[in-house]
């Protein structure tokens, strides 16, 4: 008699230290501990310049200039570490594999293995947040302040939403395209976070995530100095964690960043994840979270980061997925830092992705669901009483008056149509594997206003249903 399979199964090649060694790593530590006077004092000083601290008028300028001298003097002293630390942290960077993977803790329990065709379909939840977890000074540049306190209020409010009920044993109900809910949609399975560029933001979001969830993939990025050459001090900003047992995971990086994108070392984050078994094989799923090139102006690399991520993708399923398996699904999602009305983005819009990937909000170029919402907010918005609120920013955005005073307007400054409904910049965009023994369809697309006053971006969920061949 065949004995049943290990579940869960063991994580493969995935080590909880980014360094091969432990002398690696804490040398690592130390220069990140050598870095972080300067660093912070250099944050503090940026928060100062951002426009929305300079709205304070004279107030304004009086703290800033006894608070900046401080500042001042604090990054002067600061120097002399920061320097050798810098000299400590760049050659350690080839060492370091590009993300960290956080195993779940002892006692963690994933989710039944589906096993088809005794369980003939389950529901498998997917979220998507930009949480504009940049260090604090640049942060107020988004009029987004308090990366710490932002980063354990977004934590505890996912926490929430994923202790809620499921529907039913697998997370299935009576489908429904498209809905603007003021919690976090419930029967999650994956998130995928934007811009939880702060290490510390993202170690503070592991903690409370990891418990509830399971493993976690984060600081994602290929740090140093780059071929170009380029130097890159912000990693992906990537964040991805599971309710399901993760084999395999890798990050490439794109090379082309420009502008307030150069420093940063943004790409694809792409995992293998096991949802069950069939027949004897192992039953998986395929999940590739990103965040495109941020400027406007520059479609043309939004463009080459498109063709470069689905050829990443299609290099990590082929080398991940061995014959006998049975896939379930290939998840894209994350911030495309596009959307599929604006004029500016014609190129973007008419991308071979939307052939490859299905998006469940978009009926073709630059025509979308009727359901269909932005998920940009006004910046100069986020810290009003009805922005701030879960329940009172659902509310509005279901009406045309309140789209049009909550959601930022088209790029180039045009004024939005009368039956504008924002710009969608973030997508969960999948696709199954024809003719294969398992079928992907929507069950669900949701926008959420959970996150309102911690983010300028609504978070985007959906809700796959998987079915095998009766």
């Amino acid at each position: 008699m065949q004995s049943p399979p290990d579940w869960p199964p063991a994580p493969g090649a995935l080590q909880p230290s980014p360094f091969p060694h432990p002398a690696l790593h804490a040398l690592h530590g130390l220069a990140r501990a050598l870095l972080f006077p300067a660093y912070w004092a250099l944050d503090q000083l940026l928060g100062y310049w951002a426009p929305a601290a300079r709205a304070g008028g004279l107030g304004w300028l009086r703290s800033a200039a006894g608070a900046g001298a401080a500042l001042l003097l604090l990054l002067l002293a600061g120097l002399p570490l920061a320097l050798p630390g810098l000299l400590l942290w760049l050659p350690l960077q080839p060492w370091r594999r590009p993300f960290c993977y956080q195993p779940p803790p002892q006692g963690w329990t994933p989710p039944a293995p589906w096993r088809p065709p005794a369980e003939p379909a389950r529901c498998f939840g997917f979220l998507s947040a930009n949480l504009c977890l940049l260090p604090h000074g640049l942060a107020r540049f988004n009029n987004l302040p308090h990366s710490q306190r932002r980063a354990e209020a977004a934590g505890a409010v996912l926490l929430a939403g994923l202790r809620r009920p499921r529907y039913g044993a697998t997370g299935c109900s009576a489908a429904q395209r498209g809905a603007v809910v003021a919690a976090v949609p419930a029967g999650l399975d994956f998130v995928c976070l934007q811009e939880v560029f702060d290490l510390r933001a993202a170690r503070r979001l592991v903690r409370l995530l990891a418990p509830g969830l399971g493993p976690v993939l984060y600081d994602a990025g290929a740090l140093g100095l780059q071929p170009g050459p380029h130097l890159k001090l912000l990693g992906s900003g990537l964040l991805l964690a599971s309710r399901y047992p993760l084999l395999r995971a890798a990050f490439r990086a794109f090379p082309n960043g420009r502008r307030e994108d150069a420093l940063a070392s943004k790409g694809l984050l792409s995992a293998q994840a096991q949802l069950g078994f069939l027949d004897g094989r192992r039953v998986v799923g395929f999940l590739h979270c990103t965040h495109l090139h941020a400027p406007s102006e520059d479609g043309h690399l939004r463009c080459e980061q498109l063709a470069l991520l689905l050829d990443w993708a299609e290099q990590f399923e082929a080398e991940s997925h061995q014959g006998a398996e049975a896939v379930a699904f290939s998840v894209l999602l994350g911030d495309l830092n596009f959307d599929n009305c604006s004029l500016n983005d014609a190129r973007e819009q008419e991308h071979p992705l939307f052939s490859r990937f299905r998006d469940p909000c978009r009926l073709g170029t630059r025509q979308e669901e009727p359901w269909a919402l932005g998920t940009l907010l006004r910046s100069s918005r986020l810290h009003h009483s009805v922005a701030c609120s879960p329940e009172m920013l659902r509310r509005a955005l279901e009406q045309k008056e309140g789209r049009l005073e909550y959601l930022e307007g088209p790029p180039g400054g045009s004024g939005p149509a009368e039956a504008w409904r924002g710009r969608r910049l973030d997508y969960i965009t999948y696709r199954g594997v024809p003719g294969g023994p398992l079928s992907p369809e929507v069950e669900q697309v949701a926008f959420s206003t959970a996150l309102a006053g911690l983010s300028d971006h609504l978070a985007v969920g959906l809700r796959l249903r998987v079915s095998a061949p009766s």
